[in-house]
């Protein structure tokens, strides 16, 4: 198994996948988003995702009624070095271009576009769909998993 390469400063954005493998401990992919967690913790990087991640990661503990994990990802961007960026009509504008110049859907495109728009040096993700987005730096989890 591989390591998730850390950058020593700034943004690290991270899709809905990302965010409930964190949240819920995921067996494959937790060790490998734990240290990025740990850098945030020590503040030498910063965790955000869009506003839309706070939908996307709800809907499975509202359809389960797990209210208890619902209020775990309600408070997940409350607290230091971890933020949510509203979705504001320049990055509606750069997802609209995204949908138009690759195959990622709209939901994927505002998350890129999101990153691209906060100047994000890392985006983790387990959606390969990512890979056609130019100027998007990223990692895919399940790729690390891979000998």
């Amino acid at each position: 198994m591989g390591t998730l390469t850390i950058p020593s400063s700034g943004l690290v954005y991270l899709d809905a996948n990302s965010v409930i493998y964190s949240v819920e401990k995921h067996p494959d992919y937790w060790p490998l988003l734990k240290p990025l967690w740990q850098a945030a913790q020590g503040k030498t990087i910063e965790i955000v995702s869009s506003d839309l991640v706070l939908m996307e990661v709800l809907i499975g503990p509202l359809k389960s009624a797990n209210t208890a994990l619902a209020l775990a990802y309600e408070q997940l961007f409350q607290q230091a070095q971890k933020r949510l960026v509203p979705i504001t009509h320049a990055i509606l504008r750069e997802a609209a271009r995204l949908r138009t110049t690759t195959k990622i859907k709209t939901p994927d495109a505002l998350h890129a576009a999101t990153a691209l728009n906060a100047g994000c040096v890392l985006f983790v993700t387990n959606d390969a769909g990512f890979r056609g987005v130019v100027g998007l730096t990223f990692v895919i989890l399940s790729d690390l998993l891979t000998p």
